[in-house]
């Protein structure tokens, strides 16, 4: 790839000096721009238009989403630099470049003097990720902006289902005997999950911004003081339950083992990390959360490894076709160490409950 030329298409301040590779790049192609002098320097990304087949309209979302966190962090008096990211525009004023081999390119700027983490091993840790989300959903609580849907059926259990009984239907690779015990799982819980998506469905349970990665990684903080500054990587921006994003969180911070960890006994939740995780969050959402939201902020735990479950197991009964897969049956251990995860998580489902309610008095 031609990486200045395609850099030369942006609006950038200075000299370019050096472009260099940024992480491993598991969906997007991330690089470090450098310029010369007092320049500030850039993040240059090769969007994977087959993830998401409408950059245009993620590209929009973003913009949307980050404009509006920009205006609210200059009202308070704050740096609207290191409060969100900023899309720098093409020469042309665009808010991305489209090479002629199809791909997609964007650009934000570079907030310098950040710490970031690859994931959470402490309580502690795992306050700072609920920080962060609960940060960026407080700045964008009154967004009323509509933001397309780039990713259909997200997080939509009821659209999980009509894939679902497709897949058995199917039963594509033949597997479909084998796992009796399984499938119950699935069905046994199906109406409960069913039940809490109607609640979205009719509006008791509010539409709003949501990150739908809220891994803590996606999440800067600031060198010198520690604090929350801004979310990153906000290609998944979409808007439905915010519900999804702490559930989500839940299920990967808390997990003790892998998420297709083969020795079931080391998959657990660890309590002491969703109360971290808890504590940071309600520190910004707690009082703006609805009473809905709030008495299912546990529960959405629960609806988000189910849902995981149920997409693993599908992608095995498909013949893995979704999923990368090292072996024949690492997606139906990936459907066993999540449903054991899930398991752990409703035998503490009280607690939790308690826990919230204590942490948001």
């Amino acid at each position: 790839m031609n990486l200045s030329g395609i850099a030369s298409h942006f609006a950038f301040e200075g000299k370019i000096e050096e472009i260099k590779p940024l992480g491993e790049g598991f969906i997007n192609d991330t690089y470090v721009v450098k310029t010369q002098g007092s320049a500030p320097d850039y993040i240059l990304q090769r969007k994977n238009h087959l993830v998401f087949p409408n950059v245009p309209q993620m590209m929009d979302n973003i913009e949307r989403v980050t404009e509006h966190i920009r205006k609210k962090a200059e009202a308070a008096g704050e740096d609207p630099l290191r409060a969100t990211l900023q899309v720098i525009r093409t020469v042309d004023g665009k808010l991305f470049h489209k090479e002629p081999d199809g791909t997609f390119w964007a650009a934000t700027l570079f907030i310098p003097s950040t710490v970031s983490y690859d994931r959470a091993d402490t309580p502690q840790l795992a306050r700072l990720g609920g920080e962060g989300l609960g940060k960026f959903q407080s700045l964008l609580s009154d967004f009323d902006q509509p933001l397309a849907e780039t990713l259909p059926g997200f997080h939509n259990i009821r659209f999980r289902f009509q894939q679902w009984d497709d897949a058995l239907r199917r039963n594509a690779a033949s597997r479909i005997a084998s796992i009796a015990d399984e499938i119950s799982w699935i069905e046994s819980r199906r109406e409960e999950m069913l039940d809490f998506w109607k609640l979205y469905e009719n509006g008791t349970i509010a539409r709003r911004v949501t990150h739908n990665d809220t891994k803590i990684s996606n999440f800067l903080f600031d060198a010198s003081t520690g604090g929350v500054l801004c979310a990153i990587d906000l290609d998944t921006v979409m808007s439905s339950t915010i519900l999804n994003d702490f559930g989500d969180a839940i299920r990967s911070y808390t997990n003790t083992g892998a998420e297709d960890d083969p020795c079931l006994e080391n998959v657990s939740m660890d309590i002491k990390m969703f109360e971290g995780y808890a504590a940071g969050y309600l520190s910004y959402m707690g009082k703006l959360l609805s009473p809905v939201e709030l008495e299912y902020l546990p529960f959405s735990a629960r609806y988000i490894t189910y849902e995981q479950v149920l997409r693993f197991l599908m992608d095995y009964i498909d013949g893995d076709t979704y999923y990368k897969v090292k072996y024949p049956e690492h997606n139906l251990m990936r459907t066993r160490a999540q449903y054991h995860l899930l398991q752990s998580i409703e035998a503490q489902y009280e607690e939790m409950c308690k826990i919230i309610c204590s942490q948001n008095k």
